[in-house]
């Protein structure tokens, strides 16, 4: 059945995609159409390669990304795989003559979607966004220096992506837990054409934070950040004591026995090869001592 003989109120399963482009606010109004061409050239090639046509397909346009639907009647695996391929390659191509490289976040998840008059909706819509906006399939991106990462959930991965496939490889996806708003999921990311990617090192997720901000600070006011410095000296007295370095970016390259390491009760100040050209005073004054400079 066609989308527009269904009733608004029906749902049914569909591949939700959700593409999203790296640092779109990094784009000036000029740069910023071109873009979105590009990405539209990449997607729809791809398409008509995998022989999936573009009239079957529900294609939403995000600004800085585009939301597609995939009827039932078309095999997830052939999304998964070619179509996946083919959406890589075009993106390399497309890559080849810019200075500064479109990085695409693709993710997919199977589950019910509502269709009216401006769009799509439903809990399988909402989860695919995030896992495309999510902190894991950011940071691989940037940190792999990839032009393409795919973000898969969790039931995608364990129904069709485990049995592997014609150019769906299990092996090359890694799992992570992440925290959204609506709880915690786990999620599979994988970058076409690499092994499966470290997560380990990425930052966990933040739930309700802004993507790319500032870090959030600390809840519960002075307090508790002054719980959280001493956290953070414990850890590293015990590091040290454990036979680790502490780095001390601050060292000038002439101690050749590697980086020093301080450990203190209470304040520290470390000064090396400073010249002082007046008397000065070094830490806290205490009680009615009268300061001395």
């Amino acid at each position: 059945m066609e989308h527009d003989a269904l009733d608004a109120g029906e749902a049914r399963y569909e591949l939700v995609i959700s593409v999203d482009a790296r640092r779109s606010g990094q784009y000036d109004d000029a740069e910023k159409p071109r873009m979105r061409e590009r990405i539209y050239r990449v997607l729809e090639t791809a398409f008509a390669q995998a022989g999936v046509g573009r009239d079957t397909v529900h294609m939403e346009d995000r600004g800085d990304g585009v939301l597609v639907s995939v009827p039932g009647r078309i095999a997830v695996t052939r999304l998964l795989g070619l179509w996946m391929v083919e959406v890589h390659e075009n993106l390399r191509e497309e890559n080849r003559s810019l200075l500064v490289p479109l990085g695409l976040r693709v993710a997919m998840h199977v589950g019910p979607v509502r269709h009216d008059s401006r769009g799509i909706s439903g809990r399988a819509v909402d989860l695919t966004c995030r896992l495309a906006d999510s902190a894991v399939a950011r940071q691989l991106l940037d940190r792999e220096r990839a032009d393409l990462v795919l973000a898969v959930s969790d039931s995608l991965y364990i129904d069709v992506v485990s049995a592997g496939g014609k150019f769906i490889e299990p092996a090359r996806f890694s799992r992570a837990r992440l925290a959204l708003k609506e709880g915690e999921v786990s999620a599979w990311f994988h970058l076409p054409g690499r092994p499966a990617p470290d997560i380990g090192p990425i930052a966990p997720e933040e739930p309700g934070a802004p993507a790319g901000g500032p870090p959030a600070a600390p809840v519960g006011g002075p307090e508790a950040a002054l719980a959280a410095m001493d956290a953070a000296l414990a850890a590293r007295a015990a590091a040290a004591a454990a036979g680790r370095r502490v780095d001390d970016s601050d060292r000038d390259g002439d101690d050749e026995d590697g980086p020093a390491q301080y450990m203190a009760q209470g304040d520290l100040s470390v000064h090396r090869n400073n010249v002082y050209q007046q008397p000065v005073h070094i830490g806290r004054v205490t009680g009615d001592t009268p300061r001395k400079d």
